[in-house]
């Protein structure tokens, strides 16, 4: 991994595509997370630039719009949407033309008209598959359609079932509110059935971005270890934890393997400056970055030299805990670690 790499190259180094998540890289609400203009921009001179989104209420064009008054070049095409990796799902699996079962708002129906589908909201019209995705109107009634349509199993010749994405959650102006995710488990306890999944952390998403592209080394950023890094990793693309969005430092140590970012930065300024290695002493296993020095004595994991960064403090513990292969809840963790002047620099 590019985190305990060589020292000297940046997060960019090599990379001709790269994909960012919205909110929490881009964004926090209306607002632009500061400095990420500025080095997008930067990184988009050189390289493509793609903006990957499980929101499934907007579509590509509205979400460019948002993002061009935010200062971004961007155009429709450069967004992928979970709606998108959703159809390119659905073109395997039915013909064009074919009736399909929407439970969501406009960004899901028009890419599902847009692929040459058409377009039912209930399930006496006898659909082809259902697909899900979140919209803030979303009723009961749109998902007993979904159930009505999906009560055969698909292995006894029911029809196919998509969910753009299983997000528990979704950030609104008045707090945290139920996701789609909540809502394909609502259907899933009356059907009992499992739906086939096409944004973060699965993959399809990944690959329309790259297919889009043409990309043969992206690297993605994201805020989030659960769906970003571990979505990232499961599509093998290298990856950016950026620490402005939803992860904070005490979720870092924490990661399982195969939710390990390659990269961690404070902000997205530091995107395209040097990357510094990770060195580990033999003797003890302490590892060093930067000026900061962590190691794992018994069950404690100890600061042996604080240094000047918290951000390389933090990398320090993460690469120790991570190569112990402990659980760091079987380990006694200083609270200094843990330590975050990262969320002040959303703004």
């Amino acid at each position: 991994m590019a985190l305990f790499g060589k020292p000297g190259p940046t997060p960019l180094e090599g990379v001709d595509a790269v994909l960012a998540d919205l909110d929490g890289v881009v964004y926090a609400g209306h607002q632009a997370i500061p400095h990420a203009i500025e080095a997008l921009n930067a990184a988009g001179q050189t390289r493509r630039l793609g903006y990957i989104t499980n929101n499934a209420s907007r579509t590509d064009a509205t979400v460019a719009a948002q993002l061009r008054e935010l200062g971004l070049a961007v155009q429709p095409e450069d967004v992928i949407t979970s709606p998108q990796a959703a159809m390119r799902l659905l073109r395997d699996m039915l013909p064009v033309g074919s009736r399909v079962l929407v439970v969501g708002g406009e960004g899901l129906t028009v890419e599902v008209v847009k692929a040459g589908f058409v377009v039912t909201r209930s399930a006496d019209d006898a659909p082809a598959a259902v697909v899900q995705g979140f919209a803030p109107d979303v009723a009961w009634r749109d998902l007993a359609e979904a159930a009505y349509a999906l009560a055969l199993p698909e292995d006894q010749g029911g029809i196919p079932w998509i969910a753009t994405n299983t997000d528990w959650t979704i950030p609104q102006a008045r707090g945290i509110a139920p996701g789609n995710g909540t809502l394909v488990s609502a259907v899933h306890t009356a059907v009992g059935r499992l739906a086939t999944v096409a944004g973060k952390p699965e993959t399809p998403i990944f690959v329309e971005a790259i297919a889009r592209f043409g990309a043969k080394h992206p690297l993605f950023i994201g805020d989030r270890l659960d769906t970003d890094i571990l979505g990232a990793q499961r599509a093998g693309i290298a990856s950016v934890l950026v620490l402005t969005g939803i992860d904070r430092p005490n979720h870092v140590p924490a990661a399982p393997v195969g939710s390990r970012p390659d990269f961690i930065r404070g902000d997205l300024r530091e995107l395209s400056q040097p990357y510094p290695a990770a060195k580990t002493r033999a003797k003890d296993g302490a590892v060093t970055v930067g000026e900061s020095t962590v190691r794992i004595a018994g069950n404690d994991v100890e600061i042996v030299a604080e240094g000047s960064a918290q951000i390389d403090l933090l990398r320090a513990a993460a690469r120790a805990i991570w190569d112990s292969g402990r659980a760091i809840y079987g380990l006694r963790v200083p609270e200094r670690l843990y330590e975050d002047p990262f969320r002040a620099s959303r703004g």
